[in-house]
């Protein structure tokens, strides 16, 4: 009797269906149209959907439009029996639209009378974030114009970048493989063994600056940083390095300092002092011919920026500290002048020039410059102000004269005249209509003399305030010219007579400049209080002109327009160009008796 043949093992349904759920891949099983029929709980993790949400989507909605179009072409080729199994990596989205990455393998399963899918998605999120964190710092390496490379602990080269080759001159192929050594020159043979003993013991060098040789044999200077490279378990198994090119650097360090060094030799002959001032220590460094610009003895001076300050003078301290932190924020050179007090109590003037030093990644370094005693020229400066000062005196007292007579003289008798020149039109014979005309053309001389006289000294000014007086000017002006002139007013402080006569006077120049030479009718004339200054601006937009070539020529306006200005410690700006018109802006400061009284009218 023969043994009977072994039973077929009976399927353990519950023991598949807790493979099924226990599986840590997702897993998903789907009819020949892609209708999910059952999903395992690592799926749904994965996705962070629920089961039955799963269940009521359809495979391309699982994926963003590109990665779904290539599963569905695939897919398309298993329904027609093309292909049984595939695999693809692919996108996938979350409940909350963030996208993570799986690998799929789909697979046929022929053995049911309806043919099923089984898809199987494994998350590599992980893993691509990794290759998409090597390939962008292999990227920034490739792209870096510093030589980037590595070597073993032997120091055999194993990995050479583009900034390496163009270095270097060393294409990869020729280095690769090479030790390490051929990039030092011969006066340094021990250098590089020094270097990869302190990498072998962990530590990390850098900034090292050195001297590096080409292919060519040219020197180049160099900046090293290099570390160990460890392993996971944190042993050191070799040394990678960044090299910057520093020659151009190095170049200009020695420029500088022979530059410097000429400097100091005639600054010996001219008496020029200068100061270098270290910002990183804070220590500020001045030679004797400096010192003694200041009016300190040999070694008198404090060596602190703080030292330096308390020698300005308190009036011009805030404004030559505002020049010396615009040039620490900007780096560009800077000149300025200002007044000392020397330890005797009297007033210097001083003329400087100066320039911040800054490092590679654009930190201030140091600020080096030159000062100058002007004292001299300042007096000599100030001797000329008060001379002309004294003629602008003379010249308003004889406008005044001249204005009175005008006003008082010369018009008072051609009225008479016209008075007299009446009694003729009882006459009726021809002088009777000669004496009409006669009387026209008098009245109308009556009135350019007394447009004259406005001109020359304007009672209005006195008599209305300055605001006032220079508003009926300008109206007067505009009607005489026939021109339009638009006068606007924003101040509401009574203003002192030399400014307001100041004021006046640009104003007048300004605007018979504008009806010269501008071309148009129209004028624009603002005066306006601004924090403690007035400002007065007269614009057109007529033909312009060449404000170098003007200043050049004989006429004495815009000279005289800058000289008035700057008496009353004010200052001028006169911008101007060919067929783009013309503005002149005035700011005058206001002092603070005169800013707290209300202007009137």
């Amino acid at each position: 009797m023969q043994d009977a043949a072994p039973a077929k093992p009976v399927p353990d349904i519950k023991l598949f269906h807790d493979v099924f759920n226990a599986s840590p891949i997702g897993i998903v099983v789907e009819n020949m149209e892609g209708q999910p029929l059952f999903v395992n709980p690592a799926f749904c993790s994965f996705l962070g959907f629920s089961e039955e949400e799963l269940r009521n989507k359809h495979c391309v909605d699982f994926s963003p439009r590109e990665d779904a179009e290539k599963d569905w072409a695939l897919f398309q080729q298993l329904r027609v029996g093309v292909i049984d199994r595939y695999q693809l990596e692919k996108r996938y989205f979350r409940r909350d639209s963030s996208l993570v990455w799986g690998c799929l393998s789909i697979s046929r399963l022929n053995s049911r009378p309806s043919p099923l899918v089984l898809a199987m998605v494994e998350d590599i999120t992980d893993k691509k974030k990794a290759e998409e964190t090597r390939f962008r710092h292999a990227t920034v390496i490739e792209s870096s114009d510093d030589a980037i490379a590595s070597a073993t602990l032997d120091g055999t080269i194993v990995s050479w970048n583009t900034g390496a080759q163009k270095m270097y001159e060393y294409t990869a192929a020729e280095a690769i493989g090479k030790p390490i050594t051929m990039l030092v020159p011969p006066d340094l043979p021990d250098e590089e063994n020094k270097i990869l003993e302190t990498l072998k013991a962990g530590d990390r060098i850098e900034h090292f600056e050195t001297v590096r040789v080409t292919k060519t044999r040219k020197r180049i200077n160099v900046s090293l940083t290099i570390s160990p490279i460890k392993d996971s378990i944190g042993r050191i198994t070799g040394v990678s390095g960044i090299a910057r090119d520093i020659t151009a650097r190095k170049l200009a360090e020695e420029a500088l300092r022979v530059s410097e060094e000429r400097l100091r030799l005639a600054q010996q002959v001219a008496r020029i002092g200068t100061f270098d001032w270290n910002i990183r220590t804070a220590v500020n460094t001045w030679t004797p011919e400096l010192e003694a610009i200041y009016g300190l003895p040999p070694g008198g001076f404090g060596g602190t920026q703080t030292a330096w300050e308390n020698l300005l003078h308190p009036d011009d301290l805030a404004e030559v500290l505002q020049w010396v932190d615009e040039a620490l924020k900007t780096g560009r050179p800077m000149t300025g002048e200002w007044r000392v007090v020397w330890p005797d109590r009297s007033v210097h003037w001083i003329a400087g020039r100066w320039q911040v030093l800054r490092s590679e990644s654009g930190e201030p370094l140091r600020m080096v410059g030159v000062n100058l005693d002007i004292t001299e020229r300042k007096l000599a400066e100030q001797a000329l102000a008060d001379m002309t000062r004294k003629l602008i005196e003379a010249q308003e007292q004889e406008r005044a004269r001249i204005g009175r007579e005008l006003h008082d003289d010369i018009n008072q008798r051609l009225a008479m005249l016209a008075v007299e020149l009446e009694h003729l039109e009882s006459d009726p014979s021809e002088v009777q209509s000669r004496a009409r005309e006669l009387r026209r053309h008098m009245a109308e001389v009556s009135n350019d003399v007394q447009a004259l006289s406005h001109e020359l000294h304007s009672s209005k000014l006195e008599y209305l305030g300055a605001v006032a007086g220079i508003k009926s000017w300008c109206k007067e002006f505009s009607e005489r010219q026939q021109i339009e002139v638009d006068f606007r007013s924003d101040v509401y402080s009574v203003l002192p007579r030399e400014i307001g006569l100041t004021l006046f006077r640009v104003l007048q120049e300004a605007l018979h400049n504008a009806v010269k030479h501008s071309g148009v009718k129209h004028v624009e004339v603002q005066l306006r209080e601004e924090s403690g200054e007035i400002h007065a601006i007269v614009s057109d937009l007529g033909r312009g002109f060449d404000l170098h070539s003007a200043l050049q020529a004989k006429g004495l306006g815009l000279t005289s327009m800058r000289e008035r200005v700057r008496l009353v410690n004010g200052k001028i700006a006169i911008h101007s160009e060919p067929i783009a018109g013309t503005t002149i802006h005035v700011r005058i400061p206001l002092e603070p008796e005169h800013k707290s009284i209300r202007a009137v009218g």
